[in-house]
């Protein structure tokens, strides 16, 4: 097949960039070049942003209502289209078809709330506060925002940026990861065909410049990041010395815990699955296990059942564990497994130099699972962002509690029990910033906020729910009072209080 041409988008058109610039897209499972994505020139970048800034005007004007609408049609079209866009993303990331199809459905979460933005964005007001004196807020768009998005999920994190920011009266530029770029060019198509006017969402393509420009150019007002925690330091340090208002979500290290007390065949299975799922790619996976007390028995059902993990393209409806998204992804991968063994970690599942029957140049690391795994080591240390389980095992609850409160990383975990006081000391001393209870991959409903915490996260307000309306808008207070036609004045106050 001839490889696609991935256009920019701006004011509401496709664009083609007149960069010399050019990178392939491959499909993992084949290496195929399906498409080929621009680093755009800033000058491009400099274009979007200018359409975002000239749409501003008239967007922040335009109606509650009209924005909800437009909010319920693009919903509905993102529904209408989830197998498309879960095709698309299973092409150019290589996760599982089901997978993507998920992962849609997560990010039309966000759409659906999105679509409250009139209660959403209802302020408050103090009636008579002294003598014929009203005073009331208004949570009012900040202007043009950006967004730069992370490969592994090319729906999801898109939708964890511009709906609700667009909803809250913003333009925006986004800038999707270059290695799956068409997934998200299809959702911002969708966006327009709802009826979104031409600049409101604009997406450029690009690497380090590109992110630098959007994070200090004079127009953006804030910018929100999803991704690695190297990018993202130098991306908040960017935004906000130039002013920015900024978000990032980083880096993380999850921890399960599981107890003795807890139904062993669910909890294990739901280990394996939020640690091999999509390659374990995802920020919220769970890659490392600490096994509680008699519970540390279980690493050998651990190693059994993560042998039976059918691994192949993610277009096999039957398969557990895609390839990896690039050739160098793989690498690096692979090194840190061997880093494990150099160390002294015991190697009980080796998912290296994996092949698939017809797949032979597919980025394929099959489940991995380590045991007498030690902080010290690279595999423990590093965010490996691939199928590999590291197994910790401690005596108890309150050891495992310590350990993970150790970790510099503060994203999510999740805690197995069957004890409703285990579940409540749990979620009261982990220094993490979302929980679960007997859930593997704590991502909260859109309605709720994104709440990583310390070295996983930049920033006061995090993705979705309240903090993101807070995040899109700014605070303004009024003081009023009306006067009667011909009234009297009652004379010079040079006081501040009021009566």
């Amino acid at each position: 097949m001839t490889p696609r041409q991935t256009p920019m988008i701006i004011d509401g058109q496709p664009v083609i960039s007149q960069s010399s610039d050019w990178r392939d897209v491959l499909n993992p499972a084949t290496q195929e070049v399906v498409a080929r994505v621009p680093f755009c020139t800033l000058e491009e970048v400099d274009r979007a942003i200018d359409s975002a800034h000239k749409a501003y005007a008239s967007w922040r004007q335009t109606s509650l209502g009209a924005r909800m609408r437009i909010m319920l049609k693009f919903q509905q079209l993102v529904r209408e289209h989830t197998k498309e866009l879960a095709a698309l993303i299973t092409e150019e990331h290589g996760k599982t078809l089901p997978d993507a199809e998920g992962e849609v459905g997560r990010g039309l979460e966000v759409i659906e709330h999105a679509c409250s933005i009139p209660t959403l964005q209802l302020s408050e007001l103090a009636e008579n506060v002294a003598t014929g004196v009203n005073v009331y807020t208004l949570k009012q768009p900040l202007g043009v925002g950006a967004g730069i998005t992370a490969f592994n999920f090319p729906v999801m994190l898109p939708c964890f940026m511009f709906p609700i920011a667009i909803a809250t009266g913003n333009t925006f530029v986004l800038k999707p990861s270059e290695q799956d770029p068409t997934s998200t060019l299809r959702l911002v198509e969708l966006a327009h065909e709802a009826g979104l006017p031409p600049g409101v969402l604009n997406v450029v393509h690009g690497g380090p410049e590109v992110a630098a420009r959007l994070c200090q150019h004079e127009h953006i007002k804030g910018v929100s990041f999803i991704g690695s925690s190297h990018v993202g330091d130098i991306i908040y340090q960017l935004a906000s010395q130039a002013g920015k208002r900024a978000q990032c979500m980083m880096g993380a290290k999850n921890h399960c815990v599981i107890l003795p007390d807890a139904n062993k065949n669910q909890a294990i299975d739901a280990l394996i699955g939020s640690a091999f799922g999509a390659a374990g790619q995802r920020c919220m996976a769970n890659p490392v296990v600490v096994l509680v007390g008699e519970a540390r028995q279980w690493s050998a059902d651990i190693v059994e059942r993560s042998k039976k993990m059918r691994v192949g393209p993610g277009t096999d409806v039957t398969v557990d564990v895609c390839p990896v998204v690039s050739p160098q992804a793989k690498e690096r991968i692979q090194r840190l497994i061997t880093s494990g063994v150099e160390e002294g970690a015991t190697l009980a599942l080796d998912g290296r130099d994996y092949q698939v029957s017809g797949y032979e140049q597919g980025n394929f690391v099959g489940p991995t699972v380590f045991t007498q795994v030690t902080p010290q080591m690279r595999i423990y240390q590093e965010e490996i962002f691939g199928p590999v389980l590291c197994v910790v095992e401690v005596e108890t609850l309150d050891e495992a509690i310590a350990f993970i409160n150790a970790n510099p990383n503060g994203n999510g975990t999740s805690l197995f029990t069957a004890s409703g006081w285990a579940a409540h000391k749990f979620q009261n001393e982990i220094d993490v910033g979302q929980v679960g209870i007997n859930m593997p991959i704590p991502v909260p409903v859109a309605y709720f906020s994104f709440t990583g915490s310390r070295a996983s996260r930049l920033g006061p307000l995090g993705p979705n729910g309240k903090e993101a309306v807070k995040f899109w808008t700014h605070s303004k207070t009024v003081t009023e009072r009306w006067f009667e036609p011909d009234s009297i004045s009652a004379g010079v106050n040079t006081t501040i209080s009021m009566k």
